[in-house]
């Protein structure tokens, strides 16, 4: 039998648990009421890759109307830390500039990432070390910028993207005196920056200048580091946009059209909406939508047997995610990236970035 102490210590503790979910009711609702009340600008921007510029600009003369600007990625750099570009780039290069001429796309940038080529053919991908030998000095950092003028002058390009990832927590603070001199120095010749910033970045308490334009990566939530899943998920959007609430400026949250393929193997493969959907048309299986993302996923098996699971997004995925950064204050959005969109994705992200309030 339960004595008084006990029955009064059991109500408190029931009451405390009412309470907190009460408490915690509220305050999402309060949050709901919150976004709806947010009436915030929609622009678009996306990015055309070095290894995929036909379908992608063919997206891009689809959606031209509906993107405030067009990212060309990328320049990487060679085993003398030197900025290189691949053939496909030299070569593609002044055709998109045309495009988005044509287009009159006033804002083209060519994203920087911090990946290697090598004499030899190979790629060393997000590679921290080449960051701390770019930035190890103040002299290695001006001849850094200098090499990023420079090469802007050369090749008549407007805007600069960085794109370095994997930053070290030592080289943070030369990262960000390396954002706002570039800032200041690209500034003085009529040139604009925006900065990528992975969801990993520690930017509660990083002194990022005022100035550039900040990017956030809102995806791959999973991905070829872990098993199936959606690229990214409405929980995930949201925590992202009040992180980013750290930094002063308008700025954009990215997210990513198409998904990944797992293997039973352990092999992850990314695959476009296009090639998704052409899987699931061969598997003859209808893809299911996951309530927490809006995804779609299915499940099919190849020619020897090996079950595969894929994910990925199609235009209800993509307006639903861009919907909920808007309810959460950020409508400038990137979509990473352009080739093999579906046709209905094209359609709707051309009239969800022209579409009043």
């Amino acid at each position: 039998m339960l004595t008084n102490k006990w029955l009064v210590a059991l109500s408190i503790t029931i009451i405390t648990a009412i309470t907190a979910i009460y408490m915690g009711i509220k305050e999402q609702f309060h949050l709901d009421d919150e976004r709806q009340a947010v009436s915030v600008e929609k622009e678009l921007s996306s990015w055309v890759v070095d290894w995929q510029w036909k379908s992608g600009l063919e997206d891009f003369g689809k959606l031209a109307g509906g993107l405030g600007s067009l990212q060309l990625f990328a320049v990487y750099f060679d085993e003398a830390d030197r900025l290189y570009m691949t053939e496909d780039l030299k070569r593609e290069m002044p055709s998109v500039l045309q495009a988005a001429k044509d287009a009159s796309m006033n804002r083209v940038y060519v994203t920087l990432v911090n990946d290697l080529h090598l004499a030899d053919g190979t790629e060393v991908q997000k590679d921290p070390d080449l960051l701390t030998r770019l930035l190890k000095s103040e002299e290695s950092r001006s001849k850094h910028i200098a090499d990023i003028i420079d090469w802007t002058e050369q090749y008549g390009i407007q805007g600069v993207e960085i794109d370095y990832e994997k930053v070290s927590d030592r080289d943070w603070p030369r990262m960000t005196a390396f954002y706002s001199e570039l800032y200041e120095r690209l500034h003085v010749v009529g040139k604009s920056l925006r900065i990528v910033l992975e969801s990993r970045a520690p930017i509660e308490r990083l002194d990022l200048p005022k100035g550039p334009e900040y990017v956030m990566m809102a995806y791959n939530l999973y991905g070829t580091h872990s098993g199936p899943g959606p690229k990214a998920d409405y929980l995930f959007l949201d925590k992202l946009a009040r992180r980013m609430n750290h930094l002063a400026g308008d700025n954009i949250i990215a997210i990513a059209a198409g998904g990944f393929d797992w293997s039973g193997q352990g092999k992850v493969k990314a695959v476009t909406e296009k090639k998704a959907s052409e899987l699931a048309r061969q598997a003859q299986v209808s893809p299911e939508r996951d309530t927490a993302s809006g995804s779609l996923h299915f499940e099919y098996y190849d020619d020897t047997g090996g079950k595969h699971t894929v994910w990925y997004a199609d235009d209800k995925t993509l307006i639903g995610w861009l919907d909920t950064l808007r309810r959460d204050g950020y409508g400038k959005a990137a979509i990473w990236r352009l080739g093999e969109l579906g046709e209905n994705s094209v359609e709707q992200l051309r009239n969800w970035s022209s579409q009043a309030e």
